[in-house]
This record gives C-alpha cells, sequence and structure tokens, in this order.
C-alpha cells in the first residue's frame, strides 16, 4: 500500500520579485504631447491674439483766424463788438480834432437838498475859581551834564641848588601807573654833571607805587640844563646835588585807560 501522497504547499513571497515593466513608451508619450500642447498654443496666441501696438498722437494743429475768410470776419467782427475793453475806454469822436471829454450827467447830492445847520449853544462864563493847580504836563528832570574836571598836569620841581642853570629841558610826561589808587609825591637826590645832564638819581620818598617810581626816575635821567655855564662847583667832583619833587596831577594813565584822580594835599 503506497503512503498518500503529500500536497505541495506554496509560500507566497513578501517582496515582488518580478522584473519591471518598461515605462518607455509613457514617457515618450507624455513628452510629445506636451510638445504638441505647446506648439498649439504659440499658433494660438501669435494668430488670434496679435501684439498691441500703441499709436503715434496725432500731428499738432494750428488755426489761424484771419480775415481771409467769410466765418473769419464774423468772428472777428462778433470779437470786437463785444470787447469789454472798449466800454471802459474813452474813445474820440471821428468828426473831433482833439480829445474832448464826455460829457458826464452826474449831478451831486448836495445842489438838490440843503443841510440843517445846528445852532450854537448859548456862551455861558465861567464864573467858578480858576485852580491853583490847572493841570499841566508832567515836568520831567533832566539830568544835569557832569561838569569835567579840570586838567592837573604832573608839576617836577628841582632844588635852589640849579635856579643858576635856568629851567631844565625834559620831554613830554608820561606816566602810566599800576593801580587806580592815588599817588603821593615823590622826591630823588639828583647829581648834575658839567655838561648840564644828570647823572645820578636816587630815590629818597616813594610815592607807593614801584612802577611809578621807576617811570619818574627814567624821566629824569633825561632832564637837561642848557645853561650850565653859569654853575657854581660845590664840591671837587665838579657835580652839583640837588633834590627834584614830582608832584602827581590827573593826567596819569591807569591801566583801563582813564586818569587817575589825585589824592587832596
Amino acid at each position: 500500500m503506497t503512503p498518500p501522497a503529500t500536497p505541495a504547499v506554496e509560500f507566497a513571497s513578501v517582496f515582488d520579485w518580478s522584473p519591471p515593466r518598461s515605462r518607455k513608451i509613457s514617457l515618450l508619450s507624455f513628452v510629445a504631447a506636451s510638445a504638441a500642447l505647446h506648439a498649439l498654443c504659440f499658433y494660438v496666441f501669435q494668430i488670434v491674439y496679435p501684439p498691441t501696438a500703441a499709436p503715434s498722437p496725432p500731428p499738432a494743429r494750428v488755426n489761424i483766424l484771419t480775415a481771409a475768410s467769410e466765418e473769419g470776419r464774423v468772428l472777428l467782427r462778433w470779437i470786437e463788438a463785444e470787447d469789454p475793453a472798449l466800454s471802459s475806454t474813452t474813445q474820440k469822436p471821428p468828426q473831433a480834432r482833439a480829445f474832448l471829454p464826455p460829457k458826464a450827467d452826474y449831478v451831486p447830492s448836495y445842489v438838490n437838498r440843503q443841510p440843517a445847520l445846528k445852532e450854537l449853544p448859548p456862551f455861558e462864563p465861567d464864573l467858578r475859581v480858576p485852580s491853583s493847580r490847572p493841570p499841566a504836563p508832567v515836568p520831567t528832570a533832566t539830568a544835569s551834564t557832569p561838569v569835567a574836571a579840570a586838567l592837573v598836569r604832573t608839576s617836577i620841581d628841582f632844588g635852589v641848588e640849579v635856579e643858576a642853570l635856568g629851567p631844565p629841558v625834559l620831554p613830554t610826561p608820561r606816566f602810566t601807573a599800576s593801580s587806580r589808587e592815588a599817588a603821593q609825591a615823590v622826591q630823588f637826590r639828583v647829581a648834575v654833571n658839567t655838561r648840564g645832564e644828570v647823572r645820578y638819581c636816587f630815590l629818597q620818598n616813594s610815592s607807593g607805587d614801584p612802577a611809578l617810581d621807576d617811570q619818574a626816575r627814567r624821566h629824569l635821567l633825561l632832564a637837561r640844563f642848557p645853561a650850565i655855564e653859569n654853575r657854581k662847583t660845590t664840591n671837587e667832583n665838579n657835580d652839583l646835588w640837588t633834590t627834584a619833587t614830582i608832584e602827581w596831577g590827573n593826567d596819569l594813565i591807569a591801566p583801563s585807560g582813564n586818569p587817575v584822580e589825585p589824592r587832596a594835599p
């Protein structure tokens, strides 16, 4: 006895291992259809919808109004008749030789109507006592102009020892003070040589301003005595010693440029 035949068992595969189908014909058909469709679109848009062209503007035209035609003459006569400037312009009549103003028919209003005049009020004298202070403009006090102070110049006095030599010759004094305080009189001990020149100059009494003292000393060194031949020698060096006193005036120049007020003696 033969055993029964065992039926064959078919196992289904999870993956499809069949060879892929060829798709070249489908791809070529799609490309051909797209090309035909594009060609049709280009043909339709070129024939049915041609490109629009912008027309050129019409040439400018100028119409000249002349009297060559009947229509132009009629229009010119109408413009001349309706001109508003003619109504406000005085025109000369054709028969007049010179310019004559037009006759105006204007009549003033005061010719036909006489205005009523008012009567003057009766005169009534004022019997009241006049006021001791009648109304008047308010008096204004005017500022008095300050009187300029008299100019007092700086003076230089030498001692009696040089009176025989005559008046000295000095340059124009021009002193500048270093402060606005009034300076005191300054005194120097000076020596005059045989040529009339100030040889020595020593400070005895200061003015309180060192800069002013130095200027006064240099000013005295420039002094000259022309009448030196009448001098009398008092020592063996032939130098004549004396004193020089400078009294300051109000011609001193302050640092601000204004004169310095002198101190009262």
